[in-house]
């Protein structure tokens, strides 16, 4: 199960992704309610559990605009607003489940399992035909890559390659990621293939064009990311 977890204190943060991963969970982190919203966009998650008070966007904002995506996707949102108030504020703005802060991990961990299993089967997947980032735009039914209007030419391996990093924008990408969810295996630190096909796909994205968005973070991996 992917779940999104949008919230702005590092440590609390932090607390609940390993807790989740270590019952089996896949956690992706978003420290402000935009980056939620992007993320969320861009990719399909099991749940998402949001904070309400978010730099750039507060988690009821958040909440419905996922609500505009992702119609029948769990949301559970941990604040300490904890008036009656509050609660209604967010399961007006679409929220399943409301946990106030300080609370018990165990409690968390059990709403979760609630609202996946009461959502089996019933996530509609929404059609996303066009990745867009910056001046990039990847149509994923013609399979066209186009910058500023010009059209690139991929390989295969070089458009899944360049579709994961769209759909995972502005987030750090590890070599072990990339290996397991590009080429579906482990990744073999002997080995060098992850930055090979990198350079080759950087000289076709990046090479023409002043803006780079393709960056290699030494010792973590790599981020599609627009340097302004």
């Amino acid at each position: 199960m992917d779940l999104l977890l949008v919230e702005d204190d590092l440590r609390v943060s932090e607390l609940i992704k390993r807790g989740l991963e270590e019952h089996g969970y896949q956690v992706t982190l978003a420290y402000d309610g935009l980056m939620g919203k992007k993320l969320m966009i861009a990719n399909r998650y099991d749940l998402i559990i949001t904070d309400i008070v978010l730099p750039q966007m507060n988690g009821i904002e958040l909440c419905k605009e996922i609500r505009g995506v992702w119609p029948e996707l769990p949301i559970i949102m941990l604040t300490a607003l904890g008036t009656t108030e509050d609660k209604l504020d967010g399961f007006d703005a679409g929220a399943n489940d409301y946990l106030v802060k300080p609370f018990d991990f165990r409690e968390l961990h059990a709403r979760i399992k609630v609202l996946l299993n009461r959502n089996t089967g019933t996530l509609q997947v929404p059609m996303l035909t066009l990745l867009k980032y910056a001046d990039l735009e990847m149509n994923l039914q013609t399979k066209v890559v186009s910058r500023m209007g010009t059209e690139i030419s991929l390989t295969p391996k070089e458009f899944k390659l360049l579709e994961y990093m769209l759909r995972n924008k502005e987030r750090m990408l590890s070599r072990t990621e990339i290996a397991e969810k590009v080429w579906d295996t482990h990744f073999d630190t002997g080995t060098n293939f992850i930055d090979v096909y990198m350079n080759y796909l950087r000289k076709k994205i990046d090479k023409n064009f002043e803006n780079k968005l393709i960056h290699t973070r030494t010792g973590m991996g790599f981020i599609f990311k627009e340097l302004l």
